[in-house]
Parts: C-alpha cells; sequence; structure tokens
C-alpha cells in the first residue's frame, strides 16, 4: 500500500509560472484594496470592478503553465498516494496531472451565483470573462468562484481528514500566516515528518520540520531524489 503524501501549497508554488500573488509589488493586485475586490461588501459596492479584476486574474492564468514543482507533484503519485490542499484558485495542479487536489479558496476557472456560492459552474477557457447580467440557470447573477475574506472555507473539514491520515506532510510556498489553512500543520499526528520548503524564513514554532530553503521546483526536485532513490543507492 502506497504511504499517503499530503502538500499543502501556496501562493508559492505558482510563483515560478508567473503567476502573481497578493504581496507582489507589481502583480496583479497592487492597484486595488483586498477589500474592494474579495470581499462580498466589494462585490455589492462594484460589482463590474470585481468581475474585470477577476478576468484579469483568469487571462493570466491562461496564458501560464505547470512548472517543475506542479508536474514533480504529479509523478509522485507513482510511488505515493499523493493528496494536495492548495490555498491557491489556480489549476495548475490538475494541468501537471495530479489527480486529488482540494481547493481551500475557490477556483478560478469556475463561477457560482450570488444566491448560491457552493454550486460551481465550469468557466470555458475561450470564454473566460464574467460581465453583469450573465446568470445562472436559475436567472441569478454569477460571480467568480472564489472564497472571499469573510466568507466560510467550506473545504477545510475535507482537508482535515486528508492531513489526520497523512504519512508525510509537505508545505510548499505558503508563509502560514492565513488561517484556517495554516492550522492545518495542527493536524498532523505525532511522529510523522513535515518538510517545508520555501526560500525565505517561515515561522512556525516547531522544531521539528525539515526545512528546505528553496523554491518550489527545486525542493520538490530535492524530495524526489530523496524518496526515489534505487534502494541501496539512498546514501551514496
Amino acid at each position: 500500500m502506497k504511504k499517503k503524501l499530503v502538500v499543502l501549497s501556496g501562493a508559492g508554488m505558482s510563483a515560478e509560472s508567473g503567476i502573481s500573488t497578493f504581496r507582489d509589488s507589481n502583480g496583479l493586485w497592487n492597484n486595488y484594496r483586498v477589500e474592494d475586490v474579495a470581499t462580498p461588501e466589494g462585490f455589492a459596492a462594484n460589482p463590474e470592478l470585481v468581475l474585470e479584476f477577476y478576468n484579469r486574474r483568469r487571462r493570466q492564468l491562461l496564458d501560464a503553465a505547470p512548472n517543475a514543482g506542479h508536474y514533480g507533484l504529479a509523478e509522485l503519485e507513482q510511488s505515493f498516494e499523493v493528496r494536495i490542499v492548495t490555498q491557491n484558485v489556480d489549476n495548475l495542479h490538475e494541468r501537471a496531472g495530479s489527480s486529488q487536489v482540494i481547493h481551500l479558496h475557490g477556483e478560478l476557472m469556475k463561477s457560482c451565483s450570488v444566491n448560491d456560492v457552493n454550486t460551481p459552474y465550469d468557466i470555458p477557457p475561450e470564454n473566460p470573462d464574467l460581465r453583469l447580467g450573465d446568470k445562472d440557470p436559475f436567472g441569478n447573477q454569477l460571480r467568480p468562484f472564489i472564497v472571499w475574506f469573510g466568507e466560510a472555507v467550506p473545504m477545510i473539514e475535507p482537508a482535515i481528514e486528508w492531513v489526520v491520515s497523512a504519512d508525510i506532510f509537505v508545505v510548499i510556498g505558503t508563509s502560514l500566516n492565513v488561517y484556517p489553512a495554516a492550522g492545518l500543520l495542527n493536524y498532523v499526528r505525532q511522529g510523522i515528518p513535515i518538510y517545508l520548503i520555501d526560500p525565505s524564513e517561515v515561522r512556525t514554532g516547531r522544531t521539528d520540520i525539515h526545512v528546505i530553503r528553496a523554491g518550489a521546483s527545486e525542493g520538490v526536485g530535492l524530495l524526489k531524489k530523496q524518496w526515489l532513490a534505487p534502494k541501496g543507492m539512498e546514501n551514496e
């Protein structure tokens, strides 16, 4: 039976693919306040602004491609049961071939209605923009299928179940400052190996974590080299 490898990925996972993060000084977020584009109140006040903001993010995603880190995690499915819990709203894990992915904060290539945020509708890549007047089958205005600040995170419970069952837990490219995602670290069973991949220092307050100071692609590559080495050659 394959060991269960559970991965928590954040914005740093997709940074090498050119996806802007919230903290980028020159990223998509730079000219917007979070309150204006990532809250229900912001959407109610100026839906056109919010829709266009996510239209731009969607177009950026369509121009991006998975990086070696995404592909490396998909390749690990040959040897592990890999389950990915991501804070990212992009679909790069899936496009790289990962088969089990939970999106905590929603999915950029999906929409939902203002009256039912839990029923997603696929957004076709050939027509990626949402506009005022776009309706669900019941006549309700569509909005991005994104968990905005102040909204519930419905996928946190399934994510906790995955983490509790992990035989190995890996954190990639997240500052562990955003909750409830950051709290998943507390559900890892005692004695389970934990790896943290990030080029910057991430404060966890724990001493039982194997830290790899590298970007996602390099870090995943190092784990693959370590875990997939032929038996008898691990120390060579």
